[in-house]
């Protein structure tokens, strides 16, 4: 039976002093690790209060990726993308929602070095932010971290495959798990982080049997970016498939042309003021 509540109206206002409209309730991290096999998991990226708005009764997670570092910063990549930034973005997701769980990126170099700096990190954006989980990039290697965090309190969404922190190393953003041995890599990285208790997994940027055999051998959903229709859920950057950007990756869909809108209505105003037809009569103010 799907989980996802009715449709209601309800005030918009971001103050957490407002009441969460009933019966609207926020997704946990016990329900989402139940949608295995189940009704198709939908998680976009959000990294302000009205963005959250407008996705929020459509999704069942919201993600504050490191993705904002391109996205909203300007930045050639994640790696520059500081806690500050993650927590001050994921507290706006938050406050912008109601339904949906919110899920914060783990920044580059706020989890690698020990599981005792990840557990330090991982529990300050949680309290600074409000947000159900933390997401980390990663394998085999980082399973400890995932199993410390866990046993203490922190649910961990992994990142396998494709994983842009690690771009100067794999030197790009190509697809990976080409050679079999890649492709046996993934798989044992999946296997590891599902296993040390990741309640939920994004693949990313893979060949699509990867993305299938690791959904139909570990016990917890996987969300497909670049994998598969095949995986438990599916997650894009909400700007790709806006159509907020003229260049996205092979994997994107767009399902807006925002881009357009917003030009077009930045040159209606453009010619409103230069014609002085704007401001007109019903946006001014006269003497009564």
């Amino acid at each position: 039976m799907s989980t996802r509540p009715q449709t209601l109206t309800f005030d918009t206002s971001t103050s957490r002093a407002n009441p969460t409209p009933q019966p609207m309730k926020r997704l946990t991290v016990p329900r989402i690790r139940q949608r295995k096999g189940g009704e198709p998991l939908v998680m976009l990226t959000a990294y302000t209060v009205r963005m959250a708005q407008l996705l929020d009764p459509h999704c069942d997670m919201l993600l504050v990726g490191d993705s904002l570092g391109q996205v909203i910063y300007g930045l050639p990549h994640t790696v520059a993308v500081t806690m500050e930034m993650m927590a001050a973005h994921g507290a706006a997701v938050v406050r912008g929602s109601y339904h949906a769980a919110v899920i914060v990126d783990m920044p580059f170099g706020s989890y690698e070095a020990s599981p005792e700096l990840a557990f330090a990190n991982a529990a300050h954006l949680l309290k600074e932010t409000g947000a159900a989980a933390v997401k980390i990039e990663g394998g085999r290697v980082l399973a400890p971290t995932v199993e410390f965090l866990t046993s203490r309190g922190i649910p961990v969404m992994a990142h396998v495959g494709l994983t842009p922190q690690a771009v100067n190393i794999l030197g790009g953003y190509g697809v990976r798990g080409k050679s079999p041995e890649e492709a046996k890599s993934i798989v044992e990285d999946a296997v590891a982080m599902s296993e040390a208790g990741a309640f939920s997994m994004v693949i990313e940027g893979v060949l699509e049997p990867i993305a299938i055999e690791i959904t139909n051998k570990i016990a917890c959903p996987t969300i497909g970016i670049g994998a598969s229709a095949q995986c438990d859920g599916q997650v894009l950057v909400t700007e790709d498939m806006l159509g907020l950007f003229d260049r996205v990756p092979k994997f994107v869909k767009k399902f807006g042309n925002m881009g357009a809108s917003v030009e077009d209505a930045v040159r209606e105003y453009a010619s409103g003021v230069r014609d002085r037809s704007f401001p007109g009569p019903d946006q001014l103010y006269q003497p009564a």
